[in-house]
Formats: C-alpha cells, sequence, structure tokens
C-alpha cells in the first residue's frame, strides 16, 4: 500500500522539492498535473496548498504531508505533528505571523485596535488572539496583498513574515509577534498508527532531517603535523574528528564536520597551527 504525501504547492514548493532531491528522492513536476512522480514505488504525491494540507490529512485523504504549523492551528486540525523541519521559502529560520500598522499610525500595541478593522489570511488565528487580549475588533479575510491593505481599507494587518523586509518597503510597522511557525511533516492519525506506514514516514523524516542538518555544515579535510595533535584537538568543536595515519608517519589526515558558521574562524587558526592541504566539502546529508 502506498503512502498518500502531500507536497506543499506555492511558496514552499521549490525548497520541499529541494530538500527531497538532497534526501535522495527526485520528484518531478509536471504544469498540468497536480500528481508530481517520485523515484519511490512507495509513495504518491500530490500538490496541496498549504493552507488546506491538514485538513486533507486529517480526512485521510493524504496519509501524510508537509505545511506549516500555523495552517494545522488556523484549521484546528486533529492531525499529528510528526517532527519539525524547520526551513522556509527563503532561509532556514522560523517565520511570525505579525501584527502591523502603518508607520505613522498612533496604534502601539493590541488594545488600540478595539472596535478597528483587521486584514488578514489566518481569521481564526487572529481572532483568537484577539480574544486572550479582549480585544473585540473586525477581522476580514484578505485575499493577498495584504500589505497595502493599511490604512485605506484596514487599520492593522496580521501578515506573516520571514525577513521583515515586504513590511518595511510597505511602511509598515510590527507592534506584536501572534504566532512563531515553521514547517512541520504532519500525518493522519490512523495512518500513523499503521506499522508499515509509520515506518516509512519515519525513515522519510530520517532523511529529511539529514538533508537539512548538512545544509548548515561542512566537510574539513587536513593533513596535521602529528606532534601537534593535541592543539588541533583543543580547538575542534563538540565532536571528535576521523583521524588517519599517512605514509609519512610524521603527519595524519584528520576529517572533521563542522557547522559552516563556524568554519571562516576555525581555517586561520588550523594553518597556524602547521596544517596543509586543507579542503572545505559540502554535505548531502549528516546524521547524529
Amino acid at each position: 500500500m502506498k503512502l498518500k504525501l502531500g507536497i506543499p504547492k506555492g511558496s514552499l514548493q521549490d525548497a520541499t522539492i529541494n530538500l527531497f532531491t538532497k534526501a535522495g528522492y527526485k520528484i518531478s513536476v509536471n504544469s498540468r498535473s497536480y500528481f508530481p512522480s517520485i523515484d519511490d514505488p512507495e509513495i504518491e504525491c500530490m500538490l496541496i496548498r498549504a493552507q488546506e494540507m491538514a485538513r486533507y490529512v486529517e480526512s485521510g485523504v493524504l496519509d501524510a504531508g508537509i505545511t506549516g504549523h500555523d495552517w494545522v492551528v488556523e484549521n484546528g486540525a486533529d492531525v499529528i505533528e510528526v517532527k519539525e523541519l524547520q526551513y522556509a521559502k527563503a532561509t532556514l529560520n522560523k517565520v511570525r505571523w505579525v501584527l502591523a500598522v502603518q508607520e505613522s499610525s498612533n496604534i502601539n500595541k493590541a488594545e488600540d485596535l478595539q472596535g478597528k478593522t483587521i486584514s488578514t489570511e489566518v481569521v481564526n488565528i487572529t481572532r483568537n488572539y484577539l480574544n486572550s487580549k479582549g480585544v473585540n475588533a473586525k477581522v476580514e479575510f484578505s485575499y493577498g496583498a495584504t500589505e497595502v491593505k493599511v490604512p485605506h481599507l484596514a487599520d492593522a494587518i496580521v501578515e506573516i513574515t520571514e525577513t521583515g523586509s515586504s513590511l518595511k518597503a510597505n511602511k509598515l510597522k510590527i507592534i506584536d509577534t501572534i504566532l512563531e511557525t515553521t514547517t512541520v511533516f504532519i500525518a493522519n492519525q490512523n495512518s500513523y498508527k499503521d506499522d508499515s506506514k509509520r515506518r516509512k514516514i519515519d525513515k522519510l523524516i530520517m532523511l529529511l532531517e539529514a538533508a537539512l542538518n548538512a545544509q548548515t555544515r561542512v566537510a574539513i579535510m587536513m593533513n596535521v603535523p602529528k606532534d601537534r595533535l593535541n592543539d588541533f584537538l583543543n580547538v575542534i568543536p563538540d565532536k571528535m574528528p576521523t583521524i588517519s595515519t599517512l605514509s609519512d608517519q610524521k603527519w595524519l589526515d584528520l576529517i572533521v564536520i563542522l557547522k559552516e558558521e563556524r568554519v571562516r574562524d576555525l581555517i586561520p587558526i588550523f594553518k597556524e597551527l602547521g596544517a596543509s592541504g586543507i579542503v572545505e566539502l559540502p554535505l548531502n546529508k549528516f546524521l547524529e
């Protein structure tokens, strides 16, 4: 029996397909079909908007899918959030649903929105937020271009932001964060109780996580003087490296996996300690 898997159509589509490629799965999308092919006979894919994914997974039309935690909350869907896969369309960071108003507005907090109008795509999330603040305001569904609706069509908006650049470009200021969200792998309650489907889901998630981990890490290979090995070990963070002997007994081959953000600081140190033949290699997958 095949695992029916939802792939998010829209802003997350390309990032998701690229992640699957790095995980070892080739997904081919035909512009005329909502059923992409995948080079795994045990999986059947379907393109579904992230906003609707949780509903179709909850109903059993799909066994599993990838969507945002925000859309699970917005739909009130009874699904299993099996794993957080922290990636978005532009970065690996979490994104936020924020309450924003015009820069020149005298609205500075949620309570200032009493009796006013808010435009957003996440109506339920916004209403729940306002209720928690004791604010009675009109919440209107936005079909798009939400940033331009302030101040002529709405007093405020609740909009998703990854970098904040679009809000700034439209002269908006953020007055509160309503929800932090990230991409999640969700499963149908009954499907995840099925042993074969659960094993398939868990295997898939393991490979996707490995691909995500690899995006922030690199492998460093170098030759190091044997008599200075301890100096290298003292500056290498976290994991122990792989150490091999060379034909020249005075030297060792050292391989270490590092977070990419650390490499620019460590390579000069390695060189100062006497390393030679330093090579940086990208990774496709990394499992702890």
